[in-house]
């Protein structure tokens, strides 16, 4: 039986064994309190030989002594114990067990050394844990969780896989209409990873999405494999990321790393995979809540409806932030929405209607209906709710505007500004009807960006590749000096500066045969920000003042690279590529020269990279309106520089076993057709 076998039989199981005292009872409780309809197993030595029972279930002395193997197991006794009961539920050909116990992995040497043996004596059996609360099953009414929780069994819904048990019971606990199929406290992830989770969960039709709270990806290739296929089957996913590891080594040499923060890289790795991320608990559940509902999106295009000229703007706001587009009103929304609101209302979108219609059910879906046939992909409502509606108009608009979506076939979300403005009984009437209510103007836009996101992603699902994680081959570190890195770049394409290398004699003769101006630079492994060490000269216009310069720059090298100067550049750019020990290699494309770690204009990409991703890097850029051609000035040759940036990609990706670090900064573009060029480079790679 394969670990996913048995953790599909631990998520759904027909019989449960509880190894324990007072968790242990607390769980058949809670099984009792959902009504579970499979049998439950206590499994207490000390009881069965005195004939006692656990709640009002008869108690086994051993894992042999139950009538069968059983599908999951909680076991909640010391450490120790719970690897030699692990060991026997292994042997009997139990499903999975989740270990409560702490004291494992995160408690030091020790503790990792009884992790190795809890492994060991799992064996292919399915291991929640250790040093977690457990799983709640609210499909079938099963919690393997020995605390309170405030969830209810439902039909179909999300499930949720957090690293925090805490965070999982606080989660149970929301007042947002959310439905929960499942949450699961994975703890110490000895046996199964984030990926497992996945990929069992895909499994179950009956879950809508899945949410991963992620503190670390320690297996990233087989993340990706799993999510690949949530995307392929449907299953949407949204992650909360915190906690995560720092790039590689802590001292760098280039600039690139100053760029690619690790939350750069999971961002990258995320958007790859179609996984929608999110900053707060907020977003997270009001995501996991509109894809549930409402499902993924084909695009981020919105159109809103409310009687509020302040909330139109703001969420014209909002949107124009998060990228989100508002399509102007066609012809017949116009007319339509003028045959009902008449002349005193501005037709826009976002819609203010005023309230000359408030009170008139029949206007206002017919209002409702017109706004929610033109090119948006969602349509949403905006209405905030009195502590009581004594008039009733309140839940009169929400059911209008649920008429006009089911009878126009469209998407359709109902928003409160406030996220305690949505009562209950609304949203569960929303939620019945395939509408969801969303609570928070601006959690509802980032879940309208996340839905699209992994809607565009679903579309090219067939395209997704996982990342390049290659392992790093062994030998010696070392650091390329300029000329070393620029000449073995100009190998696969990169355009480089004409220069040569000399030494103080040759120096003036070598400038007049490049011809002046010229930059001149000391070169050495140990020079890397050479501005910062006053290591460059610019500009140099004579033989005199190369002789000058090579004065000047002799205190750090006795070797020197004169460069024909570049200098009617439209942009500048940095190209870099750093390697985190999780993730593998990462290019980063960004704002370069003096303007690199001011602006902090840069995009990360995962490797493998093909040209589409370059030319949407680039466009997200702030620099691509210089490129552009900015207030009249010159265009970059914007072709030139996709082309050298994937000859710095089919480099990465040759020597993907042995590069460590490169820098290509700046890569000056020049005006449309005369190409670019590399005016500095660095590489820090193992030497086989």
């Amino acid at each position: 039986m394969s670990r996913i076998a048995g953790l599909q039989r631990l998520l759904r199981p027909r019989h449960v064994a509880v190894i324990g005292g007072v968790e242990a009872q607390e769980v058949i409780r809670q099984c009792e309190m959902m009504n579970y309809a499979g049998q439950l197993w206590p499994v207490s030595p000390k009881r069965a030989t005195m004939g006692e029972k656990l709640g009002d279930k008869k108690c086994f002395a051993s894992v042999d002594d139950l009538p069968k193997a059983p599908d999951a197991a909680f076991i909640a006794v010391p450490r120790e114990a719970t690897i030699s009961y692990i060991h026997e539920l292994a042997q009997s050909g139990a499903g999975g067990g989740v270990c409560f116990a702490a004291g494992f992995a995160e408690m030091g040497e020790e503790g990792a050394r009884l992790q190795e043996q809890l492994v060991e004596a799992a064996g292919d059996m399915a291991i929640v844990g250790p040093n977690c609360y457990g799983v709640l099953n609210y499909l079938d009414g099963v919690a393997l969780f020995p605390d309170n929780h405030g969830g209810h069994v439902v039909d179909r819904g999300v499930a949720i896989v957090t690293q925090s048990g805490n965070m999982g019971v606080s989660m149970t606990m929301q007042q947002r209409s959310l439905p929960l199929a499942y949450m699961i406290s994975v703890g110490n992830q000895a046996c199964l990873g984030m990926h497992d989770y996945i990929d069992a969960l895909c499994e179950d039709d009956r879950v809508s999405a899945i949410g991963l709270h992620i503190e670390g990806i320690p297996d990233v290739i087989a993340f990706c494999g799993a999510a690949i296929k949530a995307l392929r089957k449907g299953v949407p996913i949204v992650g909360l990321a915190t906690g995560r590891s720092e790039l590689g080594r802590k001292t760098t040499v280039s600039h690139t790393s100053s760029l690619a923060a690790s939350s750069d890289i999971m961002d990258a790795l995320f958007e790859r995979l179609g996984i929608a991320r999110v900053n707060t608990l907020s977003e997270f559940l009001e995501t996991l809540k509109l894809l549930s509902v409402n499902g993924e999106l084909p695009g981020s295009k919105i159109a809103t409806i409310s009687c509020s000229g302040g909330e139109a703007a703001l969420t014209a706001d909002l949107a124009n932030t998060l990228g989100l587009e508002m399509p102007p009103l066609n012809d017949k929304q116009r007319q339509d929405l003028e045959n009902v609101l008449g002349e005193r209302v501005l037709l826009s979108n976002p819609l203010d209607y005023h309230t000359y219609i408030w009170g008139d059910g029949d206007a206002q879906k017919r209002c409702f209906a017109a706004m929610a046939q033109g090119e948006q992909d969602i349509t949403l409502k905006i209405i905030d709710f009195p502590h009581e509606d004594t008039l009733g108009h309140w839940k009169q608009a929400v059911e209008a505007f649920v008429a006009a979506v089911t009878q126009t076939k469209s998407r359709g979300a109902v928003v409160s500004t406030l996220p305690e403005t949505l009562p209950q009984d609304t949203r569960e009437y929303l939620v019945k009807r395939g509408v969801a209510p969303m609570q928070g103007l601006e959690e509802c836009l980032v879940a309208v960006q996340a839905a699209a996101l992994i809607g565009r992603r679903q579309q090219i699902v067939d395209e997704i590749q996982t990342v390049l994680n290659t392992e790093l081959c062994h030998g010696s570190e070392t650091v390329l000096d300029e000329w070393q890195s620029k000449q073995l770049l100009q190998q696969y394409g990169l355009p480089i500066p004409r220069g040569e290398l000399v030494t103080q004699q040759n120096a003036s003769t070598i400038a007049e045969d490049i011809g002046f101006p010229v930059v001149m630079k000391a070169v050495g492994e140990n020079i890397q920000h050479k501005s910062e060490l006053d290591a460059i000269k610019l500009n140099l216009k004579s033989a005199q003042e190369v002789s000058n310069a090579v004065v000047d720059l002799s205190q750090h090298s006795e070797q020197f690279l004169l460069e024909q100067m570049i200098d009617d550049a439209v942009a500048e750019l940095i190209i870099g590529i750093t390697r985190h020990n999780q993730f593998g290699l990462a290019l980063v494309i960004g704002s370069g020269g003096v303007l690199t770690e001011l602006v902090q204009d840069a995009v990360t990409l995962l490797l493998p990279i093909t040209e589409y991703e370059v030319v949407a890097a680039l466009r997200q850029l702030r620099v691509m309106q210089l490129l552009q051609g900015y207030r009249g000035k010159p265009a970059g040759d914007i072709d030139a520089c996709i082309a050298a940036i994937m000859s710095i990609v089919n480099f990465t990706q040759e020597k993907s076993d042995c590069l460590l670090e490169l820098d290509v900064n700046p890569l000056m573009v020049l005006p449309e057709g005369q190409g670019v060029v590399a005016a500095d480079a660095l590489i820090r790679m193992v030497q086989k």
